[in-house]
């Protein structure tokens, strides 16, 4: 995938809006293959878990809007999905993911580590991409989809803390001067999230000047990819 190709939706109305199912499927078949110590394999379940709990929202009939939030959410998950299929095929993922494919069977690198770096590369990156995405599906602006990525976000601060204790190691480890204390604080998904909202603002409004929202796009990546570096540094 070149530079360019990066943004490369239709910018056109109406486009089919995919099934949630097809997205789930897929990650169950990438949980099937890798093994669990897999630090890919650790964020695809956290994933896969926030998928799930999505669908399970749209099935309830409690939303007010489930084509907009089925539109985001396959949206943003075939931005996961493409950067898999693409390091599996020996091409270049986007710069955000690339620390956690080098550094997946790092025996220094704890899960907690490898679930917050999917994270962030996914929310520093490619969720305001997602949001352009769906736009375009939809043929909408982001302001309309503010509800659904609401949804989205609160899902994933839901499921920030259920990754916290789960992953972290006991209470025993957990001192002050523990380096996975400094960097699972250092991080933060609610600031991840408001960012990667005024980051999809601005992509929109960029949407007729292609080069220059592929260089916005490219300095995002950028300063996603550094922070997962920083996120993925050894801890024993």
């Amino acid at each position: 995938m070149n530079r360019f190709q990066q943004l490369a939706v239709p910018d056109t109305p109406g486009g089919a809006v995919a099934e949630i199912g097809p997205v789930i499927e897929r990650m169950r078949a990438y949980r099937s293959k890798w093994p669990p110590q897999d630090g890919v394999a650790v964020f695809n379940q956290v994933y896969l878990t926030v998928t799930e709990a999505v669908r399970g929202r749209i099935r309830d009939g409690s939303l007010t809007d489930p084509e907009a939030l089925t539109a985001l959410d396959v949206r943003f998950a075939e931005r996961y999905l493409t950067a898999v299929d693409t390091e599996a095929s020996g091409g270049r993922p986007p710069d955000c993911w690339r620390p956690l494919f080098a550094c997946r069977h790092h025996p220094g690198v704890r899960p907690l580590q490898f679930a917050l770096a999917g994270v962030n590369a996914h929310i520093g990156h490619d969720l305001a991409l997602a949001v352009v995405d769906t736009c375009r599906t939809l043929g909408c602006a982001p302001e309309d989809l503010e509800d659904a990525f609401a949804c989205v976000g609160d899902l994933l601060v839901t499921l920030e803390e259920e990754i916290r204790e789960e992953l972290m190691p006991g209470p025993d480890l957990l001192e002050l001067a523990d380096p996975l204390t400094h960097l699972a604080g250092a991080w933060s998904l609610e600031r991840a999230r408001e960012g990667a909202w005024a980051a999809a603002r601005v992509l929109w409004r960029l949407r007729a000047v292609p080069l220059l929202a592929e260089e916005f796009r490219a300095r995002m990546d950028a300063g996603a990819g550094l922070v997962g570096r920083f996120l993925l540094t050894p801890c024993r």
